[in-house]
Parts: C-alpha cells; sequence; structure tokens
C-alpha cells in the first residue's frame, strides 16, 4: 500500500512538474512550509495532498465492515470530493469549486471512493457516475493509468477491476474503445512461462522497463484480488488450501488462474522472513514492507490459502503497531486484513485496530447513540401511532354525536 501511493505521488509530480526542473534546481526558502490545513470531516492529521479520498476510502469501509457507523461528516467529506463528471481527484482542497481540465484526476482514489461509497449505501447515484468515469479512462490495450491519458500499469489496472466488480459490475465485459477487455489488460502484467529467475513465475509487474516486467508485490497482491473478481472487503473463505506456485510451461490464461498463480508467488515470497522486503531510497539492505505484506495476507485469504498467510498474518501483529500508528489508511487494511483471516481486529497482537482507527478521524456514531437513535424513532413511531389513533378516536365520536344528532332530527320529522 505504501509502495502505491509513493508511485502515485511521483506520478502525479512527474505530470505536474515537466519542464520545472529550473525551479526545482533554485535554492531552499528558508521558512518552513505552513502546516497544512486537515478539512473537518476528514480521517488522519497528515498533509491529504496526494491521499486524502484513499485513506478516507480505507478509514470508512474498514468501519462498516466492522460494524461501525462512520460519521455523516466522514461520508460527506468523501462524497463531497467527487467532480462533476464522477472522477476524484487525490485530494481538492476547495471541494465547491468545479473540476476542470487542470483537475488532477486520480483512478485509484476513484477506485477505492467507490468501493466505499457503494459498502456505505444510499450513494448509488455518486457511485455509478465513478464507474461511468472509471469506463471512461480505460486505456485502449484494457488497462489503467494512474493519471489517466498515460500508459496502463498493474498496479492502478488491479484497483479498478476490484472496484468494477465490488461494485456488480463484470469486468470480462468492460471493454477499450479498441475492444480489448479489462481483463486482457490485467494478464498482460503477468509474468508467465518462462520468467527468469523462475521464483518470479506468476507474479504481477507495474510497468515494463525496457521491455522487461520485474515482479511487483504491490501489484501482484492488487491483481490476486483483480483476478478473482473480488473487492477489498475479503469473507473468510469457508476452505483452506495451501497456495501453488503458477502451472507450467503453459501458465494461465484465465484471470482466477492467473490469480491463483499470482498467490503462489506471494506464499512464497512470504517463506523466507515472514514478511516480504523492499528497498527503500538511499537504504544499503531491504527493509520489511509492511504494507505490501497487509495487502499479501488479504490477497491470500481471498484465494483460499489462509494457511498460506498464517505466518505473515502473526508477523503483522508483532511488527505493525509503528507503521499504522495514526495512520488511517494503514489501520484500515489491517482491519481488513483481520477480517479476510476471521481475525479479531479489536485484540491484533493487543492493540485495538477498531479504536485506533476511530481515534484518527470524527467521531463515529456509536452502537449506544444508533439505539438510542433507533429508540428515538420507535419513541416518535409509538406517539406518532397514539396520534393517529386518538384522531381516529376523536373522528369515531365525532361522526357517532354527528349520527345522534342526525338520527334524533329524524326521529323528532318522524313524529
Amino acid at each position: 500500500m505504501n509502495v502505491r501511493r509513493s508511485a502515485a505521488a511521483l506520478a502525479a509530480s512527474a505530470v505536474l512538474c515537466v519542464g520545472a526542473a529550473p525551479a526545482a534546481l533554485a535554492a531552499p526558502s528558508p521558512s518552513a512550509p505552513p502546516a497544512p490545513v486537515i478539512p473537518s470531516g476528514l480521517f488522519g492529521k497528515k498533509d491529504p495532498t496526494y491521499d486524502g479520498v484513499w485513506r478516507q476510502s480505507f478509514a470508512l469501509l474498514a468501519q462498516q465492515t466492522v460494524g461501525v457507523k462512520p460519521a455523516e461528516e466522514a461520508v460527506a467529506w468523501l462524497a463531497g470530493q467527487q467532480c462533476a463528471n464522477g472522477g476524484f481527484a487525490s485530494f481538492r482542497a476547495d471541494a465547491a469549486a468545479a473540476c476542470d481540465d487542470k483537475t488532477m484526476y486520480d483512478t485509484n482514489a476513484t477506485a477505492m471512493a467507490v468501493q466505499a461509497l457503494k459498502a456505505l449505501g444510499g450513494q448509488d447515484a455518486a457511485v455509478k457516475k465513478g464507474v461511468d468515469w472509471l469506463k471512461s479512462v480505460q486505456n485502449e490495450d484494457g488497462g489503467w493509468a494512474f493519471v489517466p491519458g498515460t500508459p496502463s500499469e498493474g498496479n492502478s489496472t488491479s484497483l479498478v477491476i476490484s472496484a468494477l466488480a465490488a461494485t456488480g459490475e463484470k469486468p470480462a465485459e468492460v471493454k477499450s474503445k479498441a475492444g480489448k477487455s479489462a481483463y486482457e489488460g490485467l494478464l498482460s502484467f503477468q509474468l508467465g512461462c518462462p520468467a527468469e529467475p523462475a521464483a518470479d513465475r506468476g507474479a504481477f509487474g507495474y510497468q515494463p522497463a525496457d521491455g522487461k516486467l520485474a515482479a511487483n508485490a504491490d501489484a501482484t497482491a492488487a491483481a490476486v484480488l483483480a483476478g478473482l473478481a473480488q473487492g477489498s472487503v475479503v469473507a473468510p473463505a469457508a476452505t483452506d488450501t495451501p497456495a501453488a506456485a503458477l502451472a507450467c510451461p503453459a501458465g494461465s490464461a484465465d484471470p482466477a488462474g492467473a490469480a491463483q498463480g499470482a498467490a503462489g508467488y506471494l506464499a512464497e515470497a512470504l517463506k523466507k522472513d515472514g514478511h516480504l522486503t523492499a528497498v527503500t531510497p538511499g537504504a544499503d539492505q531491504p527493509t520489511a514492507d509492511t504494507g505490501n505484506t497487509a495487502d499479501a495476507v488479504i490477497a491470500l485469504a481471498a484465494a483460499g490459502h489462509k494457511q498460506s498467510a498464517a505466518g505473515a498474518l502473526e508477523w503483522l501483529k508483532a511488527n505493525s503497531a509503528d507503521w499504522s500508528k495514526d495512520s488511517p489508511a494503514a489501520l484500515g487494511t489491517l482491519v481488513l486484513a483481520a477480517h479476510a483471516t476471521g481475525t479479531d481486529p479489536k485484540s491484533f497482537g493487543g492493540t485495538d485496530l477498531v479504536t485506533a482507527l476511530n481515534a484518527t478521524g470524527p467521531a463515529a456514531r456509536t452502537a449506544d447513540a444508533s439505539a438510542s437513535q433507533a429508540k428515538d424513532e420507535k419513541k416518535d413511531e409509538k406517539d406518532s401511532n397514539q396520534n393517529v389513533w386518538w384522531i381516529v378516536g376523536a373522528g369515531l365520536a365525532a361522526g357517532m354525536g354527528i349520527g345522534v344528532l342526525l338520527s334524533g332530527r329524524r326521529k323528532k320529522n318522524q313524529l
């Protein structure tokens, strides 16, 4: 997950900064940059420029999944970030201003926002607009890019497919103007047979470099969910089998088979240390990749391989506290990992993930508040019913009185 958002930020920066190299070489300003203004309703206290919609979507999706009723202002903030055409930017400081040709649209943010709004319910129009926008920016090869109009890559293609599946769309039927389906776009990023090294077979890549794909854990974990037509919320599987490597020499040409091959790659990659690793800028040695390890656990659970994810799940319980502290997206991802594996998110290695997540944003509507609201609604309904029956009763009484009076008059006239 961290890799995905870092890549997203770099992609956005690259597009925005074309031709701006001389300015980048200027001497830095001696004054410190102003502290970011955190809008009311938004989860997290860090600068939301590159991940505001992303982290909000994960927070709301995780809360909804574990039965927490998100704050109305938090839902309103997310819905308010949507542009009129259905797309989302990573973050819009002034959501009241109309989106225009300068808006930096973000397929990743849109995909996650659509999933969250669908899960929350009552947002059908916003979900449809978001889905329609995602379809409108599909590349001719069937895939998607983080920034619409740029070459497709494995991460964004997978995220969009998962969002489409979560909202009831059939990815195989979502086709580009050139007739390529979303799944054709996805499968073009898998390292099949022969792939060297052989250990990379089944993995998915981000984008080809010099015509060659390299295994990318982030893209691979996301591709498992996409190939299975599965959104980010994964229900614990009824069956549990060990993950297997991609079948060779033929490999797999169907999305579900490709997803299983990708799961096999992740399972093998986790065996060495119990977690995935990544080389961070400036580091001499690979370091633990906590975000993608959490994504891999969700992916393996979705593929029916809980036991293959067991070691990584235990590693996350023991080592994810610092990584996820005060981070809505990280905490939300861990909540979803716990949910996918049937683990209690309120007792995750000694951490109550739900309480920690709730603390990063607007106060959720608690069960007590919901119960009180339901009680008030029931009382209002009861009072309303009583009022109705009182009026009916009064009407009947009045009717009886009028009937007696008329009857008396009739009798008098008969006399």
